[in-house]
């Protein structure tokens, strides 16, 4: 079974507790299951960024055997914030 872009937000929101999750389903334009991800969470917090990649890797594992290539960016809320008002 393919796995999709609601799949994969969904169980980021639910098991990382994210306030904002998106997903791009990148496999269109790759050979294989590709997706881009951007999770923010407050989990993320005082953790470095290999840390917070093992976070959302750990809650994609099962997933993950069957996606060709993953990016991820992994942000706290006070970065997304900063973020956004930056892009305005």
């Amino acid at each position: 079974m393919a796995i999709t872009s609601d799949q994969i937000k969904d169980k980021l929101m639910k098991e990382l507790a994210a306030e904002h999750v998106e997903v791009e389903d990148m496999t269109q334009s790759r050979c294989a299951a590709s997706f881009k991800v951007l999770i923010v969470s407050s989990q993320f917090a005082g953790k470095p960024l290999l840390q917070r990649h093992r976070l959302v890797n750990n809650c994609l594992a099962e997933e993950l055997k069957e996606i060709h290539a993953f990016e991820q960016k992994t942000l706290t809320p006070e970065q997304w914030e900063e973020q956004k008002s930056k892009s305005k």
